[in-house]
């Protein structure tokens, strides 16, 4: 079983201007002069930490983490946000525009892109954009942003799973409200201008995510999760992204895959996923003949699990030859 590299600090970082007011924070570690590699975090609103650079050799890769619009070391960040309006240049093609600007601020040709949850929704995204700026593909926990997989997870099916969970996600809502759609639900409350409303209910959304992420319950999650300022973020812009379907159609990301057939991909994948579940992973892979899936039949959704570890440092292992500048 492969684990984690060792810790290790990025030898240079910074925020880059891409307009709308916003500035992207971004960094690099491992070898400056190695094959580029950019990680793609979850969420939307999730940030980067220290370990995502971990799933990489350092000796082999230019590592590159960013923090997408509105979240991480990011400016601004929404949990500073008024309204809803704050949001509007948030969008799944600002975050490809924003890859790329980040791309051309390093001077990077091509890179592997490396993306889990959301991260592989806006991985294929980006990629499908721009195929010519891809080596390869590295996905997790695949996320297509379709109206089943949001019902699934959000309105009742996962509850019949974590009941005790389940219930605490729905605590902040009215019981006149429970009837209908909980995206919608919480949107009215996470941008309520009372934080007695907004931040108890941001706190219910993130921790449910947090809690049923792991096949086995991880306390520590759960508590990061709860910290009010992330969460603010980590819930309105999940929230924000989920009620517009992710800024893409219905079926987009399928329907589009001859685009990037010719990326050499990985796609690792929790067998007990809740958060993501399998199905997905399994309707990309039989739509993408040339991709490789990697089923984990004793993990769920979380990164850190020892078998998603594994697959996903195999992967990046696999593909390391080949220094691109």
């Amino acid at each position: 079983m492969r684990t984690l590299y060792p810790e290790l600090d990025p030898y240079d970082s910074g925020h880059l201007d891409v307009g709308d007011g916003q500035q992207i924070y971004w960094e690099t570690s491992g070898n400056p002069d190695g094959k580029p590699a950019v990680f793609l975090h979850g969420g939307p609103g999730g940030g980067t930490a220290p370990f995502n650079r971990q799933f990489f050799d350092p000796t082999a890769y230019r590592i590159v983490l960013l923090d997408q619009r509105g979240c991480g070391n990011s400016t601004p960040h929404v949990a500073e946000a008024t309204v809803p309006e704050d949001l509007a240049t948030n969008t799944t093609d600002h975050l490809i525009s924003d890859i790329e600007a980040v791309r051309n601020h390093l001077g990077v040709e091509q890179w592997l892109v490396f993306g889990g949850s959301w991260g592989s929704t806006l991985a294929l995204a980006y990629a499908q954009r721009y195929p010519s700026r891809v080596t390869e593909l590295v996905l997790r926990g695949i996320f297509l942003l379709r109206r089943k997989e949001i019902d699934w997870y959000y309105n009742g099916s996962t509850g019949y799973i974590f009941p005790e969970m389940w219930e605490k996600f729905v605590a902040p809502v009215p019981e006149s409200e429970r009837g209908g759609d909980f995206v919608e639900a919480y949107h009215r409350l996470l941008w309520d201008a009372d934080p007695a409303v907004s931040i108890p209910a941001a706190v219910a959304w993130s921790t449910w995510e947090s809690a049923t992420s792991s096949l086995l319950p991880k306390p520590e999650r759960v508590a990061e999760a709860a910290d009010p300022r992330f969460a603010l973020a980590f819930a309105r812009i999940e929230n924000h992204y989920f009620r517009h379907a992710g800024f893409l159609t219905e079926e987009q990301l399928l329907q589009d895959i001859s685009s990037i057939a010719d990326i050499p991909a990985v796609i690792v994948q929790g067998r007990y996923d809740v958060v993501c579940p399998a199905t997905s992973a399994w309707e990309l892979h039989r739509a993408w003949p040339g991709s490789e899936l990697c089923i984990v039949d004793d993990a769920g959704h979380a990164s850190n699990e020892p078998g998603i570890v594994d697959g996903l440092v195999a992967a990046t292992d696999r593909f390391r030859a080949g220094a691109t500048s």
